[in-house]
């Protein structure tokens, strides 16, 4: 997508970039994205960006040269070199917890220096992560060649991830996303929910004597992955025995004494820092799932992968740069023309949890309504999140995104080349993939419905009464990415791109994306509201609605 540098404001205030936005949103035609394409039809050379084998196609999008240029402006206006600087200068962006957001050290390559600027001093991220990978790795390694074996002395074939939020979205979704085609090298299975039924259901499927069981908790005291690590506990050592609990454990955490207490040794603890979120922790040994599936050789062409969109983001001018042209896009859609939700559809079967990890990425990071300096934001911020694979969703939801009341942008996610051997079916699914986008931008007018029912021998009775139902209004705005093939380093690429682009977005916005206090408040009203639960507990202070369901729950369970 390039533009000239001289035709963008470099001395626009935020609030005048934001006024010329939304006089151009008002322009007539301003979301007619056919007549684009009628204007120039090889718009999609234009508005193509890409990064070596990645592509990302926003030409069936209504953002024309004008609207570019503004939204550079915006991003100029905004601040956005100065943040990305201080991002990667590791000074504290997330000022609400003092804290600088490090995740790119995670991934970065040997010998390359990265610092965090913390309250105590300085320290060089990068030399930390890479200590602690090389850790990961000689672990990995020894489960894999057995030299690492269960309590039994047979050698382990299933690994149990305990986590929540990202320490659960993340590694599960790289694990479906590197295993399902190829098989894995240990089996990966998740236990999030603090539901008991999970960890019911898998101790019904897993044998004690070969699983490795993961608790990833960077405090460890995390209520849902407490409690399902205290059941997975009982279950082992109720199998094998008290001692077996620190052969099976490992944890992934800082809280070194709240794990000893467990039973875990200290060399079975991989830690972390806290510049780095939980949403941006499957690159930290949270990431341990991921290397013992799908092999070492993945989980660092994951790191690679992620490091090369980093020094992309990091270098490319912003009028080149893939998450900034991403998220620009995305403001475009929700904050100046109004569209409150966002679809994700990966025409890939190994991709299906990627709309759920971007759920938490965008909305955790994202959903805020307060500034940085603490007023109230003066534009809609992140939409809802959504999605399924394709085709599945073609039979679903999408029915509401080509003919519902509202618009919704698409982001299509697809890999030229299978990994398996149905070069037809892969045909198929992109002759899906691109026909929606086709369909959401051009449309089917009265008369075109019309006609087709004519041709197709349909009596004028008929074609009165089910045209309209077949009348589909188009315009409706599609994002296309493309790349070689889905490996280990594609897929670290296609998350960091997300991860750039929700910082940008947040940036523009002039939000925090990097906390969550809308988290933690629910935490601590579930811890405090816990003991009235209890048989013969006293109420405590809530509001009625919550204390008749507390009595009501009481009733039904025969616990007054």
């Amino acid at each position: 997508m390039p533009v000239e540098a001289d035709s963008i404001d470099q001395d626009a205030t935020p609030q005048e970039a934001w006024s010329q936005l939304a006089i151009l949103a008002d322009r007539a035609g301003a979301m007619d994205i056919r007549a684009l394409f009628a204007a120039d039809p090889r718009r999609a050379e234009t508005y193509t960006a890409t990064l070596d084998d990645l592509s990302i196609d926003f030409s069936k999008s209504s953002v024309d040269a004008d609207a570019h240029t503004a939204l550079l402006a915006l991003a100029e206006a905004a601040g956005l070199r100065a943040f990305r600087d201080k991002l990667f200068a590791g000074y504290a962006v997330n000022s609400t917890e003092g804290r600088a957001a490090m995740h790119m050290a995670l991934r970065a390559p040997e010998g390359e220096a990265m610092l965090a600027v913390l309250p105590t001093g300085i320290e060089n991220a990068a030399a930390i992560a890479i200590a602690e990978r090389r850790r990961m790795q000689d672990f990995v390694t020894r489960v894999h060649e057995g030299d690492i074996v269960g309590a039994t002395g047979q050698r382990f074939t299933h690994v149990l991830n305990i986590g929540i939020g990202g320490s659960d979205l993340g590694p599960r979704m790289a694990c479906e996303a590197l295993t399902l085609a190829r098989g894995a090298m240990l089996t990966p299975r998740f236990l999030s929910n603090v539901d008991g039924t999970g960890m019911q259901a898998l101790a019904r499927e897993l044998d004690p004597a070969t699983t490795l069981v993961l608790v990833a908790s960077k405090t460890f005291t995390t209520q849902e992955t407490a409690t399902n690590a205290a059941a997975a506990r009982d279950w082992l050592a109720g199998a094998l025995g008290e001692a077996a609990v620190g052969v099976h454990f490992v944890a992934l955490s800082t809280n070194r004494l709240a794990v000893a207490s467990f039973g875990i040794a200290d060399d079975r603890v991989f830690g972390f820092r806290d510049w780095v979120g939980g949403r941006y922790s499957l690159w930290s040994p949270v990431g341990l799932s991921i290397a013992l599936a799908a092999g070492w050789e993945a989980f660092q062409g994951m790191l690679d992968g992620a490091a090369t969109m980093d020094r992309h983001f990091r270098d490319a001018d912003l009028a080149e740069n893939l998450p900034v042209l991403l998220a620009l896009v995305g403001i475009w859609h929700s904050s100046v023309l109004g569209y409150r939700a966002q679809c994700v559809l990966a025409y890939d079967d190994r991709l299906k949890r990627f709309p759920a990890y971007l759920q938490q990425l965008e909305m955790e990071s994202n959903g805020k309504s307060v500034t940085l300096s603490g007023a109230a934001v003066g534009h809609p911020t992140c939409p809802v999140i959504f999605g399924e694979p394709g085709t599945d969703a073609q039979h679903s939801f999408m029915q509401l995104v080509h003919q519902g009341t509202q618009v919704i942008p698409v982001d299509f996610i697809l890999a030229a080349n299978a990994d398996h051997d149905r070069p037809q079916a892969h045909r198929v699914l992109a002759a899906n993939a691109f026909a929606q986008a086709e369909a959401l931008l051009r449309g089917r007018t009265l008369e075109e419905a019309a006609a087709e029912m004519r041709n197709a021998g349909q009596p004028e009775a008929a074609v009165a009464a089910v045209a309209p139902h077949r009348v589909f209004s188009g315009n409706r705005p599609s994002t296309t990415i493309l790349f070689e093939k889905l490996d280990g380093f594609a897929l670290g690429r296609l998350i960091a791109l997300y991860e750039h682009k929700v910082a940008v977005q947040g940036a523009i916005w002039g939000i925090n994306s990097f906390d969550q206090w809308g988290v933690e408040l629910g935490k601590v009203l579930a811890g405090g509201l816990l003991p009235d639960l209890a048989p013969g507990a006293a109420p405590g202070e809530h509001d009625g609605s919550t204390s008749a369901l507390i009595r009501r729950f009481r009733d039904l369970r025969r616990e007054r």
